[in-house]
């Protein structure tokens, strides 16, 4: 073995040993790989910082934007409140979850299809009270499998069909991988129903400051009007649509009349409700059931204000609100904000919000022009707390971040134009589009994770430049000579495995197929069930973060550790060989 393959095994032996203990940040251990791999010489200088060039980071990235905005629509909210209202088991809500990525990677581009149930995935842990990390992980893994079902669900299996096409002249067609694909899947959301529990359970990485905030006692207050969702339905239906995180305290009728919100009282045009709780309940309540928010915020829009925010901040002694209300302040006509809630710690407001004498460390939450806000709190004298998203009181957008996802999902589909090309397109028509505020963008975007990619992406290359990938190749097929058929189809599966989490999915297949094919003729074996297994292998990468861009997406908003994945995905893909192995000789036969 020459120095610089040995060099190559070693940065990348301690760089998996690094991830595995756990006791470093992934892309700090990342960035020290590749410095490691430039030093020693295996990286050229020129190549070290290819990898943020790379397609994947650029997917990756565009994915996290995306289902940001998606989740911040509102439309899969109403998706689960039409499709799934009582759907409230952790085991149910995961068979679901996995169930539909799977088969929708089965025709779409996996990563689509898990960006679209991404925040349906978080509704549920909300839901639930679980942590997303119990949902998120298996979805990935679902999208994986879906895509084994499908000449289209992944790319190894097109690349597949082409070297088959150049052997023996014809290639897979569009269902010829569906009999083991499908088996593969529904063994597999057998496999994550029963045994998710694997998981630990975790919290985001880069939890931030506002995370820490907990203030859940805020009253806010809403009408409803006549186009409201639910004129004439009951307290209890309004009080579902938060997911039961949020409550009416009372009802304001003609005349100042205050109604008991008994869970059979029927609401009426024009009833003012006054509600507590958290603010994305409270943001869940009043977007569902269609409520009109005290302080219009149709009248902020016709100011021209380039973009409406709010922003949670306590009144301090200082400020010159103390002992007045917001109506007797004039606090929209004269500052431009609305309050739209209130906190008091130890106490329940029951007066109107803007009848509300305010007190001294009081929470507030005000809407106005975000570049304005920094300026009118100081007038106020309120001290912001750490920001955090308030979507209550935000303009909505309805379809429009979905119908941008399902058009890029489209694009690709049809090859009009090259994912990466069509997720970042996507990403843009997000933020031109506003459906996500351009000062969120950066916080969708999860950074550790496309400085570990783009930092691994030139060390694993590595593997291939110094023929270490040819050497592992060789050994391989010296192995595969002195087993059965049956054999040395598994070790195939297993080398592709083994191969993907260093190359991508692509590149293995183009590495492996050739030598599948090659070792299959020379036993005498016909070299169908070898293809098949490499793209099974290729696509099955459920043991590292990076051999897959699905895996990758859901470690950051899961906050998964890289030792993670293979407490779930070893089970999994063991479990992938036995089933797979006999159903290739099956559909396949091997001679």
């Amino acid at each position: 073995m020459a120095t610089d393959q040995i060099i190559a095994l070693a940065v990348v032996t301690l760089m998996m040993a690094a991830f595995v203990w756990g006791r470093f940040r992934y892309d700090v251990v990342a960035a020290c790989a590749l410095l490691a791999a430039v030093a020693c010489g295996i990286v050229p200088y020129e190549k070290a910082f290819s990898g943020f060039s790379d397609d994947i980071v650029i997917i990756v990235g565009s994915a996290l934007l995306v289902s940001a905005a998606v989740a911040r629509s509102g439309i899969m909210e109403a998706v689960i409140q039409r499709f799934a209202p009582d759907l409230v088991g952790v085991r149910s809500q995961l068979i679901l979850l996995v169930a539909v990525v799977t088969v929708l990677s089965a025709f779409v581009k996996n990563i689509g299809a898990l960006a679209i149930m991404m925040p349906i995935a978080f509704q549920f842990a909300k839901r639930s009270s679980v942590s997303p990390s119990v949902f998120l992980m298996p979805m990935a893994f679902g999208s994986l499998l879906g895509g084994l079902m499908t000449l289209i669900g992944t790319s190894p299996n097109i690349i597949v069909s082409r070297m088959r096409a150049e052997i023996g002249g014809e290639g897979f067609g569009m269902f010829d991988f569906t009999p083991v694909g499908a088996a593969l899947s529904l063994v597999g959301l057998a496999f994550l129903a029963l045994f998710y529990w694997l998981l630990p359970s975790r919290t985001r990485a880069t939890a931030s400051l506002h995370d820490a905030i907990d203030i859940k006692n805020y009253i806010s207050e809403a009408r409803v009007a006549a186009d409201s969702a639910v004129l004439g339905k009951t307290v209890a239906d309004l009080v579902k649509l938060s997911g039961g995180n949020a409550m009416v305290t009372s009802i304001i009728r003609s005349r100042g009349q205050r109604t008991t919100p008994l869970p059979d009282a029927i609401l009426k045009d024009g009833d003012i409700l006054l509600l507590e709780g958290d603010p994305e309940a409270l943001d869940r309540l009043t977007a569902r059931g269609r409520l009109k928010l005290s302080g219009d915020r149709r009248e902020m829009r016709n100011k021209g204000m380039a973009e409406i925010g709010a922003v949670e901040a306590v009144v301090t002694e200082s400020s010159f609100l103390v002992g007045l209300s917001a109506q007797r302040l004039e606090l929209h006509d004269r500052f431009g904000v609305n309050l739209l809630a209130l906190s008091r710690m130890g106490e329940r407001i029951t007066d109107r919000i803007g009848e509300t004498m305010l007190r001294v460390g009081d929470v507030v939450v005000l809407q106005g022009d975000r570049e304005r806000l920094p300026e009118i709190l100081r007038e106020l004298g309120c001290l912001p707390l750490a920001e955090r998203p308030i979507k209550l009181g935000s303009v909505r957008r309805g379809l429009v971040p979905l119908l941008i996802l399902l058009a890029a999902m489209s694009a690709t589909a049809l090859s009009i134009v090259p994912v990466p090309v069509a997720f970042f397109g996507a990403a843009v028509a997000m933020v031109l589009f506003r459906t996500i505020p351009v000062r969120e963008v950066y916080n969708a975007i999860d950074g550790p994770i496309l400085v570990m990619l783009a930092a691994l992406i030139p060390v694993s290359d590595t593997l291939r430049s110094t023929g270490v990938t040819d050497l592992a190749a060789a050994g391989l097929a010296d192995v595969a000579q002195t087993l059965p058929a049956w054999g040395a189809l598994g070790l195939i599966l297993v080398a592709a495995m083994a191969v993907t989490p260093f190359l991508n999915n692509a590149a293995t297949v183009l590495v492996m197929a050739p030598i599948a094919a090659g070792f299959a003729s020379g036993l005498g074996y016909r070299p169908d069930a070898f293809l098949m297994a490499v793209a099974i292998g290729a696509g099955c990468d459920f043991l590292t973060p990076i051999g897959h861009q699905c895996n990758t997406l859901v470690m950051g908003p899961g906050g998964y550790k890289f030792s993670d994945y293979p407490r779930l995905g070893l089970p999994l893909s063991i479990i992938v060989v036995l089933v797979a192995v006999p159903l290739l000789m099956m559909v396949w036969p091997v001679n």
